[in-house]
């Protein structure tokens, strides 16, 4: 068993951050490097199959790391999971179960796990509280994905029991911001919005048609924040329980729209095809447990976007397809 004191993490010791080129993966790189850590590791998926069981063992008993962050994933936006629930399982399950259970030979004092809001039942009262997990049916669109997010809870609760050791788990909301994935097939909502609206007015197109009706409510947080939460989280917060991460509000999916038209300077006609999914009607994170440890979120949506569309810009030559 290893005792957990609230306190800075070594920031000498090794600290492996697996799926450190990907949205969330880079962003907490970045804030460890500006916080000091001089011994950080990570492989890309060319350099480390994760899902290659023997290899992701001999990785971990060779760079013998004191912390680890779980952010690796396969993840996607509702056609993708929709399209290859098959996919979205098994990867992130072979994902999860590797690294927890490479992690654990190598006895490591402080494992963060990140999952996502989606673990939630479909119509959860809202704000959705932690302890709403597993007490209803999922949103049918994601829901391979999510039972594997659960999975990896349930995996570090188990090792909590079994061997004493202080891991936790993060349930962070929606994401975006620097290093996302703006391909059309493969993209979450707020990263295809950017490239739609950017790509019309640059093409000076008449009209933008979206996805749904518009009225679905969703909390987006960015990423820089997420990696601020995560740190704090592994240096303030011990228990079985995961903790949400977000911002504590939320807005439409059509206010989402002009909020990205309005930072790409796109001035024609928003349409929605009504044919298209909304997914769960409302998420919205109860983050009360996050502030009871002493943290809050600092981006504004307005900001975050502004800061995404500069990047977007500045990158398009090297976005992930």
């Amino acid at each position: 068993m290893t005792a957990f004191a609230p306190g800075p993490l070594d920031r000498d010791a090794a600290f492996y951050v697996a799926g450190h080129r990907g949205l969330v993966g880079s962003a907490i790189w970045r804030k460890l490097e500006s916080e000091g850590f001089t011994n950080l590791h990570g492989q890309t998926s060319g350099e480390l199959d994760l899902k290659d069981r023997s290899a992701v063992f001999e990785y971990l008993a060779r760079i013998k790391p004191r912390y680890v962050v779980l952010a690796a994933a396969k993840v996607g936006g509702i056609m993708a999971n929709n399209t290859y629930p098959v996919d979205f399982l098994t990867e992130n399950l072979q994902i999860q179960v590797n690294v927890l259970d490479a992690a654990r030979e190598q006895n490591v004092e402080r494992v963060l796990f990140l999952g996502s809001s989606c673990i939630y039942p479909k119509f959860a009262s809202q704000p959705i509280r932690e302890d709403s997990l597993l007490t209803g049916h999922l949103e049918p669109t994601n829901d391979a994905y999510a039972i594997a997010k659960i999975a990896g809870i349930m995996h570090v609760q188990a090792v909590r029991r079994q061997y004493g050791l202080p891991w936790i788990s993060a349930m962070p909301t929606n994401l975006y911001g620097p290093g996302d994935n703006f391909s059309p097939e493969g993209s979450h909502v707020l990263p295809a919005l950017i490239r739609r609206y950017d790509e019309a007015a640059r093409d000076e197109v008449g009209s933008v048609t979206n996805w749904g009706t518009g009225s679905p409510r969703r909390e987006f947080l960015h990423v820089d924040d997420m990696a601020e939460a995560c740190l704090h989280l592994l240096e303030n917060y011990d228990g079985p329980d995961q903790v949400n991460v977000g911002t504590g509000s939320d807005v439409t999916i059509r206010e989402l729209a002009e909020t990205v038209a309005e930072a790409v300077g796109y001035e024609g006609k928003m349409e929605w095809d009504t044919s298209k999914p909304d997914g769960t009607p409302q998420k919205l994170l109860d983050v009360s447990k996050l502030a009871k440890a002493g943290w809050t979120a600092r981006i504004s949506l307005e900001e975050g976007v502004r800061n995404t569309v500069d990047w977007y810009r500045a990158h398009q030559t090297s976005l992930r397809v």
